[in-house]
């Protein structure tokens, strides 16, 4: 992933590059598995001795992952996991639901006999995952697979706003999920797939809607339960 960081004359950009950040990678996914919860304290500190990395490779983890919505920075307060409102999960949501149907036409009439094959192996990953129970990584994998979707479509600009909105989900869903199955995710997302192979735009744009419109009524926004872990217990090698 590549971020890119503003000057503060907002004249010149640089181009960071932090995939092989071990920070930004490893809370990315742990945020992404619902390990880390929303509101956690992520101290510089204990992350520099997780990964046995410097405090200046932790904060530029950090400062992309609040590029990408996922962590909040507050002056002489810290980093921690972003802890997104009602409101803003309701915006999410609505975006998604905006963007994402369209994608789905066009990756219909965009999809080769390899993405099929591609997204059948990833259903495939989601279902074992729900089959071993664990609920973090088969969420993490549905959240891909919307995204491979949006890659078909080969909209660029607009794939990188849903892989965006993808990420800042699956904090939604840690805050407001009412439900503990995924197996609504499993038929949907084969449907999805079966509609794509047919090359029915119609369908798929669809079956995508409503597959978005239900993740959003599963939402519960009342106050969120009260979490007490520790960083180095989640994070911990």
């Amino acid at each position: 992933m590549t971020i890119t960081q503003q000057k503060s004359n907002f004249t010149d950009s640089v181009e960071v590059d932090v995939s092989h950040n071990p920070v930004y990678v490893g809370v990315e996914v742990a945020i992404l598995e619902q390990r880390l919860p929303p509101g956690m304290r992520l101290a510089e500190k204990d992350l520099a001795e997780i990964y046995g990395v410097s405090r200046t490779i932790v904060r530029a983890g950090l400062q992309a992952l609040s590029h990408s919505h996922l962590v909040t920075l507050r002056p002489n307060r810290g980093a921690s996991v972003a802890n997104p409102s009602p409101r803003e999960a309701r915006e999410v949501f609505e975006a998604r639901e905006l963007l994402e149907p369209r994608s789905a036409r066009e990756a219909a009439l965009k999809a080769t006999k390899k993405d099929i094959a591609d997204l059948r192996l990833h259903a495939e990953a989601e279902h074992e995952a729900m089959q071993e129970n664990s609920s973090g990584r088969a969420l993490r994998l549905s959240g891909l697979f919307h995204v491979k979707i949006a890659r078909i479509a080969n909209q660029q600009t607009i794939a990188n706003f849903i892989e965006s909105l993808v990420s800042r989900s699956s904090l939604i869903i840690a805050l407001y999920w009412t439900r503990s199955s995924t197996r609504c995710d499993e038929h949907c997302h084969n449907a999805i797939i079966d509609a794509l192979e047919r090359n029915d735009p119609d369908e798929a744009e669809q079956l995508m809607r409503s597959h978005l419109v239900e993740m959003h009524s599963a939402l519960q926004f009342g106050v969120p339960e009260a979490r007490n872990k520790n960083l180095k217990a989640i994070l911990g090698q």
